[in-house]
C-alpha cells in the first residue's frame, strides 16, 4: 500500500475527505517524526510503539569488494507492534 492507497482506506474508513485524510496523515507523519528526533518514544495501545535505538559503530564486509569497512554509529528508528496488532497479523 503506498501513501495515496493508505490516503483512501483512511478516508473510506473515517468518513474524512481525500484531503483531509492526507492533511491527518501529513500530521500524524510529522508529529511520531519530530517525537523520534527529539528521543521520545510514540506509544499507541493495541498498534504499537515508535522509538529510537542507537547502533554501534561496527566492521563489516564489502560484499563487491571482500574489503572490511567500518560502519560508523547511528540512531536509527524502529517499530514493535502492539499485541493486538500482531494478534491481528498471525490470526
Amino acid at each position: 500500500m503506498n501513501k495515496s492507497e493508505l490516503v483512501s482506506a483512511i478516508a473510506a474508513n473515517s468518513g474524512l475527505s481525500k484531503e483531509n485524510s492526507r492533511k491527518a496523515l501529513d500530521g500524524f507523519v510529522k508529529a511520531v517524526s519530530d517525537a523520534l528526533k527529539q528521543g521520545d518514544k510514540v506509544a499507541l495501545l493495541g498498534f504499537g510503539t515508535f522509538e529510537t535505538a542507537k547502533r554501534e559503530a561496527r566492521t563489516g564486509i564489502n560484499p563487491a569488494t571482500k574489503e572490511k569497512i567500518e560502519i560508523p554509529a547511528k540512531t536509527v528508528a524502529k517499530f514493535k507492534a502492539g499485541a493486538d496488532l500482531a494478534d491481528l497479523v498471525n490470526g
